[in-house]
């Protein structure tokens, strides 16, 4: 993908681009949640998931967060954004891509900058959740050297079996070997070596 361009957001005027991708991102997670049907409507239930979005440029503001999109042509295709969470460390979140851009290494390449620009923000270590049906992001994380480590945050009973996933990544590293673990129930870390 040579057109491909990785770069902060431009707000608010491109907050309805990536309204639409957290949408699609919504939207998925309900078709691939459909066993647990309560864990969306608990977290991204619509009108809460209304004001999250507006309050995107809040949460993810300079100096400790950024939102970085994935442009194709003049068009958005992606989008990854990370803040400093209440545990201390970096957050990750809401890392989607298009339909029609997936397969092109938008989403690697959306998570590697996000990377970059957190370790340049200061920040040492950076965490991320997912679902264990989002088997595509579950890959791309293994890809990027996250690798299973404890909770960063108290997850909800109710859902312990669906999250499968909360991962960590030192940002400060020499070579960084993803380790592949079977336990569904450990969280992803990258350790440095």
């Amino acid at each position: 993908m040579t057109n491909l361009i990785i770069r902060p957001a431009v707000l608010p005027d491109e907050l309805p681009a990536l309204a639409k991708l957290c949408w699609d991102y919504r939207d998925l997670l309900i078709t691939r949640t459909t066993h647990v049907p309560n864990m969306v409507e608990k977290y991204y239930s619509r009108a809460s998931y209304t004001r999250l979005i507006n309050d995107l440029p809040r949460i993810h503001s300079r100096p400790s967060g950024d939102i970085l999109v994935a442009e194709l042509g003049d068009i958005i295709v992606g989008c990854a954004m990370y803040y400093l969470h209440s545990s201390g460390h970096c957050e990750v979140k809401r890392i989607f891509v298009s339909q029609a851009a997936r397969g092109f290494g938008a989403g690697f390449e959306l998570l590697d900058a996000a990377k970059r620009h957190a370790a340049s923000d200061g920040h040492k270590t950076m965490v991320l959740d997912t679902v264990h049906t989002l088997f595509e992001a579950i890959a791309l994380y293994e890809r990027s050297g996250f690798v299973p480590d404890k909770p960063f945050y108290d997850p909800d009973p109710a859902f312990i079996d669906t999250l499968r996933l909360k991962c960590r990544n030192q940002l400060r590293w020499r070579g960084c070997t993803a380790l592949r673990h079977r336990d569904d129930h450990r969280c992803l870390a990258a350790r440095a070596q």
